[in-house]
């Protein structure tokens, strides 16, 4: 991997948003983290928001707990003084919070030059949220994607005045998506009780990256959308790899966790939470980043990585994109 945070832009007047806060834990890219393996709460002043606002760019900030993200924030501020980063509180078990969110958002800027869909919970017990989904399935995909849903005009209307590659979606992925059910992805029945907390993981990291590649199929910058001049987003995938973080903390199987991560970090294979960020920092604001790479599933060291057959159906995803549009809308959490 040839890609360093250092070689980043100067990203001063651009706006991003990093999802991420789960019950107050930070997982996979940054900040305040649980590490699993040590089995003791540290806060890390490395990751996607710190490395962007280093940069210079304003991060906003998601998640569920404003004390911690506070917290979280003042950490990151003392590593890098000027870094702007704001809260907008974010609870991914609520959609009607997630379409708040994206509505305060929206009543405070006029640009958005970069998402980065990172937050997600893996393993948990089987959980029906308030809204009738299965817990990881809400979590990690249905909430991300209305969420995008509602920022994707001002996106657009970003770009229309910029170079292309200016404005971006990243979806944080896993290679977890492998432990997704036959098929893929179960529409009838997306909860899928008979089958294994991981397999629902797997589910909901298979939609992350479904979703990219429609996103890109629609606002790429091969679409029709793009070439016809209503504005051009690039999207990509990303799995960051085995990273320190909160991640596995409500994991329902943690044995089975241990026996999994122990020896690959004494091996000296788990990343800390600043190198486990680069893909996703690569994806969001890189220069060397090229159109061709759209929609691309990456892993951890920004290189094309290995997917299922069922990462790589877009008749697949296509299914998935007209259910989940008519799902959302019953809701009214989409038009």
């Amino acid at each position: 991997m040839t890609f360093h945070p250092d070689s980043l832009p100067d990203l001063s007047g651009k706006v991003w948003i990093v999802t991420g806060g789960n019950s107050g834990v930070f997982v996979s890219q940054f900040s305040l983290h649980l590490d699993p393996i040590q089995g003791s709460q540290v806060y890390r002043g490395y990751g996607t928001v710190s490395r962007l606002a280093e940069h210079g760019a304003h991060i906003y900030m998601c998640a569920r707990s404003p004390t911690k993200a506070s917290n979280a924030i003042a950490e990151i501020k003392t590593l890098y003084p000027k870094a702007n980063i704001s809260l907008l509180e974010t609870d991914h078990n609520s959609l009607s919070s997630v379409v708040s969110a994206a509505n305060n958002f929206l009543s405070k800027e006029t640009t958005l030059h970069g998402l980065i869909n990172n937050a997600g919970i893996m393993g948990t017990p089987l959980e029906i949220t308030r809204d009738g989904y299965e817990a990881q399935w809400q979590t990690n995909y249905l909430a991300h994607w209305v969420f995008t849903s509602h920022l994707l005009p001002i996106m657009l209307r970003t770009s229309k005045s910029l170079p292309p590659g200016s404005v971006r979606v990243v979806n944080v992925s896993s290679s977890g998506h492998f432990w997704a059910p036959k098929g893929g992805i179960n529409l009838a029945d997306t909860s899928v009780a008979s089958k294994s907390n991981m397999n629902r993981y797997g589910q909901s990291k298979l939609a992350n990256i479904l979703h990219a590649k429609t996103l890109n199929k629609v606002h790429g910058p091969s679409s029709p959308t793009s070439k016809a001049g209503h504005g051009e987003i690039w999207t990509s995938a990303v799995d960051p790899g085995l990273v320190k973080s909160g991640l596995a903390s409500k994991i329902a199987e943690p044995e089975w966790w241990m026996k999994l991560t122990g020896p690959m970090a004494s091996l000296g294979l788990q990343q800390d939470a600043d190198t486990g960020a680069r893909s996703s920092l690569f994806c969001a604001a890189s220069p060397d980043m090229k159109a061709e790479q759209s929609g691309t599933y990456f892993q951890q060291n920004a290189s094309a990585g290995w997917q299922s057959c069922s990462a790589k159906d877009m008749i697949l995803a296509a299914k998935l994109e007209d259910w989940t549009k008519v799902e959302m809308a019953k809701g009214n959490w989409v038009d």
